[in-house]
C-alpha cells in the first residue's frame, strides 16, 4: 500500500499531536506502549522456553546419550558383542558401556543418596569441559579415585583430596547375613554439569572400579548410545531393538524423559496463546484510538473530501496511521525483549536483591542459570502477528474516515 505525497503528508500531520490533541496523542502512545510490552513479553517467554528446554536437552542427553540399552536383568553380560552390533548400526555415532546404580555416600558422618557411574576413559574424558576443581586425569582404572557433583560435594562438606565412602548395601553374605560393601575413595576432581539433579548424585569413577564395588564381574549395566538426528532414535535404533528382542530393550530420551519435555512442550504453546491474546488486547487500543481520531478529525475529513481527496486515499491514510503506530511498538517491543534477554541473569539478581526471594531454585528447576536460545523463525511469526494485528485493527476507523459524508458534516457550517 503505496502512498502519495500527499496522503504521506496528511498522514504524518495526523500522526503528530496538535493544539487540543493531547489526549488522542496520549491514547496513541499507550497504544504504542501496550504493544511494546506485548511482543517483549512473547519475545521473553518464549526464548526462555526455548532456553530451558535447550539447555536440559543438551545437557541430559550430553551426559545420558541419545539411548540406552538395558538388559532385562539388569546386567549386560554379553555386552562386547551388543556394543560391537549397535556400533555397526548406521546413523549411530558414539556407543559405550555404562554402569550406573544408586547407593549411599558417607564422610565424616553425613550420608548422602548418590548414583555410582562406571564410564570408559573416553567418557570420563568428555567431562573435562565441567570440572570446576581438581583434575579427571586421575581418574584411572584401579587407582580408587573418583569425580563428584558440586552439589553433592556442598552437601557432604567435602573437597578434592578428601575420602569419600561409598556404601553398597548388596555386599558379601556372611552366616550373620549380608554385610554391606564400604570402599573408601579419594576425590580426584570436582564437576558441575549445570543441571541440579546430576550435580547432586553423581559420582563418576572407571568402569573397573564401579565393576569391583558393585561385585558385577565383567557385566555392565547398558551401553549409552548417541546418534546423528536425536529426533529420529527411534528409527535409527529399529534394527537393534529387533536384534536384542528378549535380551534387551532400547529406551530413547523421550521415553526416558517424556513427562519433563511433554509438559515443556504443552506450556510453550499454552504462553505463546495467551501472550497473543495480551497483544490482541494492545492492539485495540490502536483501534480506540483511531476512532477518537477519526471523531476528532470530522471536520478536517469532509474539507479534504470537497477538495478532491478520494475515498481510498483517506482510507490509506488512516490506515497507515494506525500501522506505523503497531510497527514502531513492535519494533521497540523486539529491541525492549532482546535487551532484557542480554541481561536477565542480572535483572533476575537484582529482583532477588530487592525482594529478598530466591527467583530461581535450582534445586526446582533443574538448572542454574536462566537460560535463553531465540528462534529466528518465532521471532518473524511474533512480529508478523504484531503487524497483522495492527493493520486489521485500522480497517473499521478507516472505512468510517473513507465513508464521512462531506455534505452532512458541512452542511450548518
Amino acid at each position: 500500500m503505496l502512498l502519495t505525497p500527499f496522503e504521506w503528508t496528511i498522514a504524518k500531520r495526523y500522526m503528530l499531536p496538535g493544539r487540543g490533541e493531547a489526549f488522542i496523542a496520549l491514547v496513541a502512545g499507550i497504544s504504542l506502549a501496550a504493544v511494546m510490552l506485548g511482543v517483549a513479553a512473547l519475545v521473553i517467554v518464549m526464548s526462555v522456553m526455548n532456553g530451558f528446554r535447550a539447555e536440559l536437552f543438551d545437557k541430559i542427553v550430553g551426559l545420558n546419550g541419545h539411548a540406552i540399552v538395558q538388559a532385562y536383568g539388569g546386567r549386560l553380560d554379553d555386552w562386547r558383542d551388543v556394543l560391537k552390533e549397535v556400533r555397526a548400526t548406521p546413523g549411530v555415532i558414539r556407543a559405550s558401556p555404562l554402569i550406573e546404580q544408586p547407593l549411599l555416600g558417607s564422610f565424616n558422618g553425613r550420608v548422602d543418596a548418590i548414583f555410582a557411574r562406571g564410564n570408559t576413559q573416553e567418557d570420563i574424558q568428555r567431562l573435562k569441559d565441567k570440572v570446576v576443581a581438581g583434575n579427571l586425569s586421575a581418574l584411572q582404572p584401579d587407582a580408587a579415585n573418583v569425580a563428584i557433583g558440586s552439589q553433592l560435594a556442598s552437601n557432604l562438606g567435602i573437597r578434592v583430596g578428601d575420602s569419600l565412602t561409598i556404601i553398597n548395601p548388596q555386599g558379601q553374605s556372611t552366616p550373620f547375613g549380608t554385610v554391606p560393601r564400604q570402599i573408601s575413595y579419594t576425590v580426584a576432581a570436582i564437576f558441575e554439569i549445570g543441571v541440579y539433579d546430576f550435580d547432586e548424585r553423581f559420582v563418576v569413577m572407571p568402569m573397573a572400579d564401579a565393576q569391583t564395588l558393585l561385585l558385577s564381574g565383567d557385566s555392565v549395566g547398558m551401553i549409552e548410545v548417541q546418534v546423528t538426528d536425536p529426533n529420529k532414535v527411534g528409527e535409527i535404533l529399529a534394527p537393534v531393538q529387533k536384534k536384542l528382542d528378549g535380551r534387551a530393550m532400547v529406551t530413547d530420551w523421550k521415553t526416558i524423559n517424556a513427562a519433563l519435555f511433554e509438559t515443556l512442550a504443552v506450556e510453550r504453546v499454552a504462553m505463546f496463546v495467551v501472550l497473543s491474546i495480551i497483544v490482541l488486547v494492545a492492539v485495540f487500543n490502536i483501534l480506540s484510538s483511531l476512532i477518537m481520531m477519526v471523531r476528532a478529525k470530522t471536520r478536517d475529513i469532509a474539507i479534504l473530501r470537497t477538495m478532491g481527496a478520494s475515498r481510498k486515499s483517506l482510507l490509506k491514510v488512516f490506515m497507515t496511521i494506525g500501522f506505523v503506530i503497531g510497527a514502531f511498538g513492535t519494533l521497540a517491543g523486539l529491541a525492549l525483549g532482546f535487551t532484557f534477554l542480554f541481561f536477565r541473569q542480572s535483572i533476575v539478581r537484582g529482583i532477588e536483591l530487592i525482594t529478598g526471594q530466591n527467583l530461581w531454585d535450582p534445586s526446582i528447576r533443574f538448572l542454574t542459570e536462566l537460560p535463553s536460545r531465540s528462534d529466528p523463525v518465532e521471532i518473524t511469526i511474533i512480529a508478523v502477528m504484531a503487524l497483522l494485528f495492527s493493520f486489521l485493527a485500522t480497517i473499521y476507523p478507516a472505512r468510517k474516515a473513507a465513508s464521512t459524508d462531506p455534505v452532512q458534516v458541512l452542511r450548518y457550517e
